[in-house]
């Protein structure tokens, strides 16, 4: 490559039921959360960093955050326990890891880099996971680490729920969602992603929604990064994340398009909902969500972090300042 690309990173703390309402004190620290992942993870990228370890070092500070379902926020499982769920995959050599069901994993993203890196495989659960987690010398917690209160008593409303004879629409929605994701440029033009999950409140039988599986909820290529958020078993019958970059690699949509058209037309139609953040090799930025809102923020050249949550609050990826327009773009996620 014959000049430096310029660095972008993007992440989600998830899509779904958001609340206008939202506690001010809570909103201030979802705020600050997001803007510190972004800012710790473009660090890397502007010290030359390859793209897997920016996406890395910023799902590592949203799962260490408890306002988030990943890591010590993770939702509990109908059985009162957290399983934890991870994925990262590097665009210029497709190697990928992930891990799921891990109970112990304090952060499952460094867990499923370290699959990537040190094993022949691209994924592990549960008990194995953690056992070559302790070899890889990964650390590992009580599961009482990932208990909070707010978590607990969300089980227990959707468990007063579950003994009813008519679900709560709302309570029922909101189970699927709660998800972190990252995708980063690098200076070398290379893309990643990841994405990390406590997966849904309430869940049984061990499920595994879409975000360690390679290509529903995570995925990148030579032209495109992909990490979804939202209803997961809708990503992974449509392999959302791989068919936004087979779109754009292959066909040569224009990434919101690709991305709008998934997630916002393709998923819906099944009956599905949620939100995604893409990325190409251009630095062009998608973030389309089909909820009431998606935690979201970017940075790229101008070095500042930016974070939204409403729906009404613009993403400058999504009207670039190159070519303003008084009408919004009809594949805009706004």
């Amino acid at each position: 490559m014959s000049h430096a690309t310029t660095p972008v990173l993007v992440i989600h703390g998830g899509a779904g039921v958001v609340k206008r309402d939202m506690n001010p004190t809570k909103e201030k620290a979802v705020r600050a959360a997001m803007t510190k992942a972004l800012e710790d993870g473009y660090a890397q990228l502007k010290a030359g960093k390859p793209a897997i370890d920016a996406v890395a070092t910023a799902l590592s500070v949203l799962e260490d955050d408890s306002d988030f379902n990943a890591g010590k926020g993770s939702v509990f499982t109908h059985d009162g326990k957290n399983e934890l769920d991870a994925a990262i995959m590097d665009g210029d050599t497709l190697r990928a890891g992930a891990v799921a069901g891990v109970h112990r994993v304090k952060n499952p993203i460094l867990l499923a880099r370290a699959v990537m890196e040190h094993s022949p495989h691209v994924m592990l659960v549960g008990d194995g996971a953690e056992a070559f987690a302790k070899e890889q010398g990964i650390t590992l917690v009580d599961p009482s680490y990932f208990r909070t209160e707010e978590r607990w008593q969300q089980l227990q409303k959707a468990l007063k729920e579950d003994a009813g004879k008519q679900p709560h629409a709302d309570l029922e929605t909101a189970k699927h969602f709660g998800t972190v994701g990252a995708v980063a440029l690098d200076t070398e033009g290379h893309l990643a992603a990841g994405t990390s999950t406590g997966g849904m409140t309430d869940k049984r039988w061990g499920r595994v929604g879409d975000s360690p599986i390679i290509g529903a909820g995570t995925y990148a290529n030579a032209q495109c990064a992909v990490s979804g958020t939202g209803w997961g078993e809708f990503y992974m019958r449509t392999v959302a994340a791989h068919e936004i970059c087979m779109r754009v690699s292959l066909l040569g949509e224009p990434l919101q398009r690709a991305a709008a058209e998934v997630i916002n037309q393709e998923i819906p139609s099944m009956g599905g909902n949620g939100g995604a953040i893409a990325l190409d090799t251009h630095g062009n930025i998608a973030m389309p969500y089909n909820t009431e809102g998606m935690f979201r923020g970017w940075i790229g050249a101008d070095g500042v972090p930016h974070v939204a949550i409403y729906d009404d609050e613009t993403d400058p990826s999504n009207h670039p300042p190159a070519a303003p327009s008084s009408t919004p773009s009809p594949i805009s996620s706004e």
